[in-house]
Formats: C-alpha cells, sequence, structure tokens
C-alpha cells in the first residue's frame, strides 16, 4: 500500500502528477501500469466527447467532472513519455507555453492585429515560421479528426493564404454542380465520389457562414435521437405496436412530439 502524504494537498495540479506516477509504479495500480500510448488513445477520445456531451449538456459540475477526466488522460500520457524519457509534464507545458507566446506576436511582440482573422494570419505565419518551409500547411490538422471537421479544418488553413472562393455564394454555386453530378453518376463508385464532393462543399459553405457542421449535425442528431424516442414511450404508454403504425402515423405521432416542444 502506498501511503498518502499528511500535506496532500487534491487541489494542486502536482498532486494530481504525483498520483499517476504513483498508480503506474510497482506498487501501484496492475491496470494502470499495463497501460500504453495505444491502449489509452480509445479512452482519450472517449474523454474528449465526454467534455463536449457536458458543454452540450449547459451543466457546469458535468464539465468541471468531465475535464478532470481528460485532464487525467493528458498527465497519463505524460508520465509515459517520462518512464520512456522521451519527455515529461514539464516539457509538455513548455512546449505549449513557448508555442503560445511565439504565436501570438500580436499580443506579446510587434505584430498589430485588428480582428479575429488577422489575428490568424499572424498565427498562421508564426507557425510557418515554425516549420522552416517543411511540409504541408494541411498536416496540423489530425487527420484521425472526425471527416466534418477535418474537411472544414483543411479547407480553413488553405483559405488562411487565400485558396477560398471570395464569398459564400460562389460555394453554393458549386453545390448546385457537386448535386447535377450526382445525379448524372452511374455507378456506386461514382456516387460515392460525388457524394463525398458534395459533403465537401457543404462544408466549405457551413464554414464560409462561420458554422461549425460537426457540431450543427451533433445537435440535429440529438434532435432526432429526442423526437423518436419519444414517439417510442407515446406508443409505450398506449400499448401500440410502433413497428405496426403506418408511415402516415409515424409521420403524424413525430409531428405530435414536435408541437409539443414549441
Amino acid at each position: 500500500m502506498i501511503k498518502l502524504p499528511e500535506d496532500l494537498d487534491t487541489t494542486k495540479f502536482e498532486t494530481l502528477v504525483w498520483i499517476i506516477a504513483q498508480l503506474r509504479s510497482p506498487e501501484g495500480c496492475p491496470w494502470d501500469r499495463k497501460q500504453t500510448h495505444e491502449t489509452l488513445k480509445k479512452n482519450l477520445l472517449e474523454e474528449t466527447y465526454e467534455v463536449i456531451d457536458a458543454l452540450d449538456s449547459g451543466d457546469p459540475k458535468e464539465v468541471n467532472t468531465e475535464l478532470g477526466d481528460l485532464l487525467m488522460q493528458i498527465v497519463l500520457h505524460a508520465q509515459l513519455g517520462t518512464e520512456d524519457k522521451e519527455y515529461d509534464m514539464t516539457s509538455v507545458i513548455d512546449g505549449i507555453n513557448n508555442k503560445l507566446i511565439s504565436r501570438h506576436a500580436h499580443v506579446f511582440g510587434d505584430a498589430k492585429a485588428a480582428d479575429d482573422k488577422e489575428a490568424l494570419k499572424i498565427w498562421e505565419q508564426q507557425k510557418k515560421k515554425e516549420r522552416k518551409g517543411k511540409g504541408s500547411m494541411l498536416e496540423g490538422a489530425p487527420k484521425s479528426m472526425p471527416s466534418l471537421s477535418y474537411s472544414q479544418a483543411i479547407q480553413d488553413r488553405a483559405a488562411r493564404v487565400g485558396f477560398d472562393w471570395p464569398d459564400s455564394d460562389g460555394v453554393l454555386d458549386k453545390m448546385s454542380e457537386e448535386i447535377k453530378e450526382f445525379k448524372e453518376a452511374k455507378s456506386k463508385a461514382e456516387k460515392e465520389e460525388e457524394m463525398g464532393d458534395i459533403l465537401f462543399t457543404l462544408c466549405n459553405y457551413a464554414r464560409h457562414n462561420d458554422l461549425d457542421l460537426e457540431d450543427i449535425l451533433r445537435k440535429a442528431n440529438a434532435k432526432f435521437y429526442k423526437r423518436f424516442t419519444s414517439m417510442e414511450k407515446i406508443c409505450q404508454d398506449k400499448e401500440i405496436n410502433f413497428t405496426d403504425l403506418s408511415f402516415d402515423e409515424k409521420n403524424s405521432l413525430w409531428e405530435q412530439v414536435k408541437d409539443s416542444e414549441e
């Protein structure tokens, strides 16, 4: 058993780092000792989505809890780096602090930014200096992101250097063109390619209107889930088999649920 220090302060970040180190020690937890960067990836992803769910819920207590769970994952990965003598929590914090200072030259330097767009341009300029001309500027967007988010991310990076439609009307024209090509597609492979072009253009249109398509679709999914389960509940209360209803009856039930929300 590992004895807790009498002066242990659970409000300190250093305490979390210490606890994680103890869990990974030979006297620690068998589960924690077994984990690797690879096994922890899914946990990191799940905790990230749980933070997003908590933010969507608007419950501060939930946000507080889920941020703690996500922070634990970060400290776990830093501890693995410490054990492998590759990096540690200090180098992680040092790296992000220096990056924030460098890329905010309009705050900590002589550069000027009148608005958020100019601030982003300065961020990209500083980022380019760090890359020293190596690699594509699109590489900064993780390919493991959800597809809609990744699409908007790479389009946004291209737009920062001027590769963009001048306004959203041009994007709408492109959307009409892509829909026409989808209708004309013959094979499944052609339809898949054209549908991809439609979705990509839709992401572009959302970006032009400062809309996060991933967030919008997640909220639309949640709305559909709530309404559909409400329909099922009504049928259960009335001892009606939902499956046996005709489409018109189901649609009428949908409208009933929808009206009840107003």
